[in-house]
């Protein structure tokens, strides 16, 4: 049984920040770090697609200061990204809403998954500014706007980046133990795992772990 789609919860970034006596962006500056480390790992291990959930639509709740520097660390750091993505043969793909997001940062992410578009190694998924729920309403509305009938394979052909599959294992760290909305339709029949170690401690250790843990796991989907 092989681990296809691995998703992670970027979770705990603020309680890393406070436990250390630091502000809580200097949390998500950490998480950002360990991503690319996280992505490479994955890339080496075989997996096909990991997608991190970084900014969820509910988080536009937050302290402005804190929303603003997130916004800020995205702008200015998702372009370096992808120039490394590519060097990696890395397809980078961003999955959310338009809705509330800047213009200039919208151009970036376009530019972005542009530059990267030819990649075949692995494909990296970002779900900002993203609700699960959301995505399957929108993925609704389009099915009905398209004539078509609404069932499970319709809703499956008009989610957001319909090509990524269903996710196998669903990671979350931080000693949280709920999925806050992630990929709600994509995780159906996934596997999960709940770790104790804040998303800032995470390293590239972690994912052969994963990969031993999900293969452990017996799939049934039902049967």
């Amino acid at each position: 049984m092989k681990l296809k789609h691995l998703g992670i919860i970027a979770d705990g970034n603020r309680r890393w920040a406070k436990e250390r006596g630091v502000p809580k962006i200097e949390g998500h500056k950490k998480g950002f770090d360990v991503i690319q480390d996280l992505i490479e790992a994955a890339k080496e291990a075989g997996i096909e697609y990991v997608t991190f959930y970084v900014f969820s639509t509910e988080n536009w709740g937050r302290e402005k200061t804190e929303v603003d520097y997130i916004m800020k660390l995205l702008a200015t750091r998702i372009m370096g990204y992808a120039k490394r993505m590519k060097k990696n043969n890395v397809k980078m793909i961003i999955l959310g809403s338009k809705e509330r997001v800047n213009k200039k940062l919208l151009s970036l992410i376009e530019e972005a998954e542009a530059l990267t578009s030819q990649c075949t190694g692995m494909t990296a998924c970002f779900c900002f500014n993203y609700g699960g729920k959301q995505e399957i309403a929108d993925a609704a509305k389009a099915v009905v706007a398209s004539g078509e009938e609404i069932t499970p394979d319709s809703i499956d052909r008009h989610l957001y980046h319909p090509e990524v599959p269903d996710v196998d294992m669903v990671v979350r760290p931080s000693g949280e133990e709920r999925i806050s909305g992630f990929m709600l339709w994509r995780s159906a029949y996934a596997e999960f795992l709940f770790i104790k170690k804040y998303f800032p401690e995470m390293s590239k250790e972690d994912i052969p772990e994963i990969i031993n843990n999900f293969e452990k796991r017996q799939r049934r989907f039902g049967r």
